[in-house]
């Protein structure tokens, strides 16, 4: 077949920086397949590009990327451009645009990297975190009424359709019955009297046609709690727009923290493009200086190649970042290294290259952890 068209939107601060590497990995990947190729276009939209044109993407951007087979991201976000003109002028357009209604986190701490729980397993925490990606409280409905008088009033509705939360909850019983394990629903429903009863009631009524998944409901302050103290009763998770985008980043940090964290926006159906994305942000504060951790791009990277229907090379990309870390020889500071940004994905390709051939457990995970490979 022809080469997967990819188009790069690297972003803004780091996102250039970590977007590289993660590319460099997906590249490595091809060198090992030669019916596996990868052809980038490249555009320079962000907050640069706002402060120059007054735009975040040119305004036929969706139809310039609508014929990509997928979206690589870097990071969006940079100091004088409002934090809703970034968001809701690319991020969120591409992803509403698209119909990419589930997002993918997942929330594995993998051999080798930090966690601040203590006494806790490895294999305890280990979720798959399904979030509602294209309406609930990121649906931009509301009001600002008064503006600037005594009795100004803002409103902001969180907009739950039947059609979007039953597509959502069914995709993650699905991934639940296809991986063998539990599910899980968060959400608010004493309090949120509508949205919330609303969706617990959509749960219980889908769950009736998956007898065989095991399933579970938590508010969302009691699961965050359990999230730390009790992470191994999460396996596949379903949630709101709001609570998965929150929830996620809590368990970014039980799991090796934000610079190992990635994202996928998912349009099932593949009529248009998904996106792939570290879920960082931008950190304009270590711009440019080379030490950024680009793991959470390479995970993206990895996540890209699962949706395209390469798995077996998404998990030949976990275990070398898995391997990566267990040899704790390079690594950039926020990991408690000296190593900078190429380096880390430089070392993740060439142990790629070096266990390709080397059998993957049903975890994904390398037969020989450790295996300290010497190049």
């Amino acid at each position: 077949m022809g080469a997967y068209k990819i188009a790069v939107i690297a972003g803004d601060g780091i996102g250039p920086e970590v977007l590289q590497e993660g590319i460099k990995v997906l590249d490595t990947i091809a060198e090992l397949d030669d019916t596996l190729q990868f052809e980038y276009t490249h555009f320079p939209w962000g907050c640069e590009y706002y402060t120059q044109h007054g735009v975040m993407m040119d305004e036929d951007g969706i139809e310039k990327l609508k014929d990509f087979d997928a979206i690589f991201l870097g990071a969006v976000g940079f100091p004088g451009v409002p934090d809703h003109i970034s968001l809701w002028d690319l991020l969120l357009k591409i992803r509403k645009s698209f119909d990419q209604y589930i997002n993918i986190r997942p929330i594995k701490l993998i051999k080798g990297a930090p966690c601040p729980l203590k006494n806790v397993k490895r294999e305890d925490v280990d979720m798959l975190f399904i979030r509602e990606n294209s309406e609930g409280e990121y649906a931009g409905a509301g009001d600002w009424l008064f503006k600037g008088q005594e009795n100004e009033v803002v409103l902001q509705t969180g907009v739950f359709s039947r059609k979007g939360t039953e597509r959502v909850i069914r995709y993650a019983f699905e991934t639940a019955r296809k991986e063998g394990k539990s599910l899980t629903s968060i959400s608010k429903g004493n309090a949120l009297n509508y949205s919330m009863v609303f969706w617990d009631q959509v749960f219980e009524e889908v769950a009736k046609e998956y007898p065989d998944v095991k399933i579970a409901s938590y508010l969302v302050d009691a699961a965050a709690m359990l999230m730390i103290t009790d992470p191994k009763r999460f396996e596949v998770v379903v949630t709101s727009n709001l609570f998965g985008d929150i929830l996620t980043d809590l368990g970014a940090a039980l799991a090796g923290g934000i610079g190992l964290a990635a994202g996928a926006n998912i349009n099932p159906k593949k009529t248009y493009p998904s996106m792939f994305e570290p879920i960082h942000g931008s950190a304009p504060d270590i711009a440019g200086k080379g030490f950024a951790n680009p793991l959470a791009a390479i995970w993206s990277a990895s996540q890209l190649l699962d949706f395209l229907g390469y798995e077996k090379y998404g998990k030949l990309v976990l275990a070398a970042i898995e391997e990566l870390l267990v040899e704790g020889n390079v690594a950039t500071p926020d990991m408690e290294g000296t190593s900078n940004t190429s380096e880390v994905g430089d070392r993740v390709a060439k142990i790629i290259k070096n266990i390709q051939n080397i059998p993957l457990n049903n975890s994904g995970q390398l037969s020989e952890v450790g295996i300290n490979i010497v190049l």
